[in-house]
């Protein structure tokens, strides 16, 4: 493994695609993941539990945030049909990726996927679903959730999949603490299942 991150922009690991299959909220996903990537060739473990412990959304305007190769977003797009997804990434292969994905699973006029920058900057979202990138650290995670959080609608929600061993906890007081207010939905296999709610 080289010391390349998934949340690069650009890996430098050669680019190599590997088939991922995933059973979510009664949808058999086909899809492709690759090198340089979140998760390759795999289902994580922590996006297995959100979705076990979770219903999807019913509609709307939902931000997978950290998208990876799309799997959030897309399960949302196959168990929803009236939903739109923008799905967002730093890294450049995962967004090729997610778009290539959508447009398998015939959901593209409903899924788009986006490097950060190229998100129209007033556009806001209903829900915001993520397996947020903790390894990034904490002072860039502590950005990155207050720069997306601010785009949820009026009684929008937030659900995040957080490893404990990794600081869900202290997270969700963080949270509350910037005016988030965050409960645990569920709590499996060393994961936390966290709910932002706005009023």
């Amino acid at each position: 493994m080289s010391d390349d991150h998934y949340f690069t922009a650009d890996p430098a690991a050669p680019f190599q695609r590997a088939p991922v299959r995933a059973d979510v909220w009664g949808h058999h996903l086909e899809l492709t993941s690759g090198s340089g990537v979140f998760a390759q060739g795999r289902l994580d473990i922590g996006t297995s539990v959100l979705f076990r412990e979770t219903e999807p959304p019913a509609g709307g305007r939902i931000l997978d945030l950290g998208c990876g190769y799309g799997v959030i977003g897309l399960a949302v797009c196959a168990a929803t049909p009236d939903v739109r997804v923008t799905a967002v990434d730093v890294n450049r292969r995962a967004v090729l990726l997610a778009n290539e994905n959508a447009e398998a699973l015939g959901v593209a006029d409903r899924f788009t996927a986006l490097t950060p920058e190229e998100v129209p900057a007033g556009e806001t979202y209903d829900e915001i679903w993520s397996n947020p990138p903790i390894r990034i650290g904490k002072a860039a995670l502590h950005e990155l959730l207050l720069t997306w959080l601010p785009r949820l609608a009026p009684g929008g929600r937030a659900v995040m999949v957080v490893g404990k061993n990794l600081g869900a906890d202290s997270l969700q007081r963080w949270l509350g603490e910037q005016g988030y207010p965050t409960t645990r939905l569920a709590s499996a296999k060393g994961f936390r299942v966290l709910e932002t709610r706005l009023g």
